[in-house]
C-alpha cells in the first residue's frame, strides 16, 4: 500500500486516460507519469499523455509551463527524473540510433555557418542521413527556398531562416516532428508562411507532429489536439471546440460605459454567468450564455438607466479566455 498523497488519485488518473486520450489505438508517443525537477522547480510534474500516429499535437502554455523540458524528454535530449517515455513502444535507453532517425527536430532558432549558402547547409544535413541529391531539392521545394538555394545564410530573413531549420527537420522524413516555439519572433506574414508549409505537410505525409507555442491562433489552426500546461501540469486537452464546451464556454460582451456600469442593473439577468470590471480602462466584459438573449436586455438597460454604450463588441470565448479562467492569468504577459 502506498500512502504517498494524491497517489490513487494520480492512479486512476492515469488509467482513464490511456482509455480516453483520443486514439483509438497503439500511440506512437506514450508519456506516464514523467516528472522532471530542477532544485525547487517542478519543470514537468506527473504529466501522463498519448500521442497517435499521424496526430498534430499542440503543448500550449505560458513561459515556464514546462512545455519545453517534456519535448526535451521526448527528444532524448533530458532523462525523467520519474516515469517512463515510450517512442514507438521503445524507450530511449539501449534504442537512442533508432530512435534519433525517426525524429526530426526544429527549434525556436538556430545557428547556421554564415558563408554557406542555403542548398549547401540542406545537402550537408542530407550527408548525415546518406539521402539522395533529389531529397534536397524536394526539401527546397516544400520550404520554398528554391529562388534562396545560392544565398549565404548571413543574408536570409528571420523568417528565411526558421524555414531553413524546418527544412533540416523535413530531410529524412521523420516519423515524429518535433517543433518548439518555431514562429517566436516572426512577423505575422512570415508565421503564416510557416503555417502553410506545415498544412502542406499534414496533408501530404503521416508524419506525427508535436508544437509547443504560446500562440493560441497557432495551436488551433494547426493541431488536431490542443494540451495546455502550466506550472509543470496539464490543466486541460482536447480540440478547441471540446476544450471549450468542456469549460463551459460562454460567449462575450465587451463595452465602455459612459456612466457607472452599476446602474445597468445587469447582475441578475438569467443570461449572465460572470462579469468584470477594467477600472483602469473603463471597460465592462460579460460572459453571457447567449449574446442574442443579452443584448436586447443590455440596450434596453442602457436606455432606461441613462448610461450610454460605447465601443460595444461582441465574440465567442477564445484559447486566451479559457486560460484565464483557468489560471487567472494570460498565456502571454
Amino acid at each position: 500500500m502506498c500512502d504517498r498523497p494524491g497517489y490513487y488519485i494520480e492512479k486512476i488518473s492515469f488509467i482513464w486516460m490511456r482509455k480516453n486520450d483520443g486514439l483509438g489505438k497503439e500511440p506512437i508517443i506514450q508519456i506516464r507519469q514523467v516528472r522532471k525537477y530542477f532544485k525547487d522547480v517542478r519543470a514537468v510534474d506527473g504529466v501522463d499523455l498519448n500521442i497517435g500516429e499521424g496526430e498534430f499535437l499542440a503543448l500550449l502554455g505560458p513561459n515556464g509551463a514546462g512545455k519545453t523540458t517534456l519535448v526535451e524528454m521526448v527528444e532524448g535530449l533530458q532523462k525523467p527524473d520519474s516515469g517512463e517515455i515510450l517512442i514507438t513502444g521503445l524507450p530511449w535507453k539501449g534504442n537512442e540510433v533508432h530512435l534519433r532517425s525517426q525524429l526530426g527536430i526544429s527549434l525556436q532558432e538556430t545557428r547556421f555557418i554564415d558563408k554557406l549558402r542555403t542548398r549547401e547547409v540542406l545537402e550537408l544535413f542530407a550527408s548525415f542521413h546518406r539521402l539522395d541529391p533529389s531529397r534536397v531539392d524536394a526539401v527546397m521545394d516544400m520550404i520554398r527556398l528554391k529562388e534562396k538555394r545560392r544565398a549565404y545564410t548571413v543574408n536570409l530573413s528571420g523568417g528565411q531562416r526558421q524555414r531553413l531549420a524546418l527544412g533540416i527537420a523535413l530531410l529524412n522524413e521523420p516519423s515524429i516532428l518535433l517543433l518548439d516555439e518555431p514562429t517566436t519572433g516572426l512577423d505575422p506574414n512570415s508565421r503564416r508562411e510557416i503555417w502553410d508549409i506545415l498544412m502542406d505537410f499534414k496533408r501530404n505525409q503521416h508524419t506525427t507532429m508535436i508544437l509547443t507555442t504560446h500562440y493560441m491562433e497557432e495551436a488551433a489552426t494547426l493541431c488536431d489536439r490542443i494540451v495546455i500546461m502550466d506550472h509543470g501540469r496539464i490543466i486541460a486537452r482536447g480540440g478547441l471546440d471540446e476544450l471549450l464546451n468542456q469549460n463551459h464556454s460562454e460567449e462575450i460582451i465587451e463595452f465602455f460605459p459612459g456612466g457607472e456600469p452599476g446602474k445597468l442593473g445587469l447582475e441578475g439577468m438569467p443570461w449572465l454567468k460572470n462579469y468584470s470590471f477594467d477600472t483602469g480602462r473603463n471597460k465592462v466584459t460579460l460572459y453571457v450564455t447567449a449574446i442574442l438573449e443579452a443584448l436586447p436586455d443590455i440596450i434596453k438597460q442602457s436606455e432606461n438607466c441613462g448610461v450610454g454604450i460605447g465601443g460595444l463588441t461582441c465574440r465567442r470565448m477564445t484559447l486566451d479566455d479559457l486560460f484565464i479562467s483557468l489560471t487567472g492569468r494570460r498565456l502571454v504577459e
